[in-house]
């Protein structure tokens, strides 16, 4: 997400444009599993396992969905699903629509990020930030419907992104405007997003995801430096 389509991105202490960047491995292996998954829930809705297909997709959501009453007393399927939930939430999307704008962006956002950081630093952002939009969800969240999707990692590429943006045109001494504008472009896509879908968006995912974006892009920055 840069600010100039052509302002080059830092990889490895080279520069290279933005087009150029590779998409690492790391990146087809989540867009691959989770794409799969999806695929086989659209297949078992449309009836291609018969009538048990059907109940796949109810079946995942149940066993993988970030389901907030289970923080709440909730009897878990199994003993481990108030803490996985955390992330196998990240892995299902509502249908071939979310999956594929979700992935899409993976593909867009994931690339920038691993070519600051590398794929271990990507995975750090990716999974803190997984959590943290399931937290935020968790915590914002007045509802007891379970929440599923890629979005809250999504968000916390963007922050990282932004804030790794920040820092450079600060340290250049750039205007600091489209750094801001991108946020607030941001910020009324939720909106938009949440009245179009009805209040059913979970936007409290989206905030924890872009916060701990921010915070531990800054946080790779430093031991970088340091």
């Amino acid at each position: 997400m840069p600010s100039d389509p052509d302002r080059l991105q830092r990889e490895g202490g080279e520069v290279v444009p933005y087009e150029q960047i590779p998409t690492p491995v790391i990146i087809w292996g989540l867009i691959l599993v989770c794409t799969l998954l999806e695929l086989v829930l659209w297949a078992g809705d449309l009836g291609f396992f018969g009538q048990a297909g059907l109940r796949l997709r109810r079946i995942a959501y149940d066993f993988g969905g970030f389901w907030p009453g289970l923080l709440r007393g909730w009897r878990p399927n199994y003993a481990a699903q108030p803490i996985t939930m955390f992330v196998t939430y990240g892995f299902l999307h509502g249908g071939v629509g979310h999956l594929a704008m979700n992935m899409i962006t993976l593909w867009s956002l994931g690339r920038v990020v691993a070519a600051r950081v590398g794929q271990w630093g990507f995975l750090i952002v990716y999974g803190v930030t997984m959590l943290a939009g399931a937290a935020g969800f968790a915590l914002l969240s007045g509802t007891l419907r379970p929440m599923v999707g890629a979005s809250g990692a999504l968000f916390g590429l963007a922050g990282a992104v932004l804030a790794w943006e920040w820092v450079d045109r600060r340290a250049g001494q750039e205007r600091i405007w489209p750094v801001l504008r991108v946020a607030l472009f941001l910020i009324g896509l939720n909106v938009v997003m949440w009245v179009a879908l009805d209040g059913q968006m979970a936007w409290e995912t989206h905030l924890g995801g872009f916060l701990s974006g921010w915070i531990v892009a800054l946080w790779l920055l430093r031991r970088e430096e340091g």
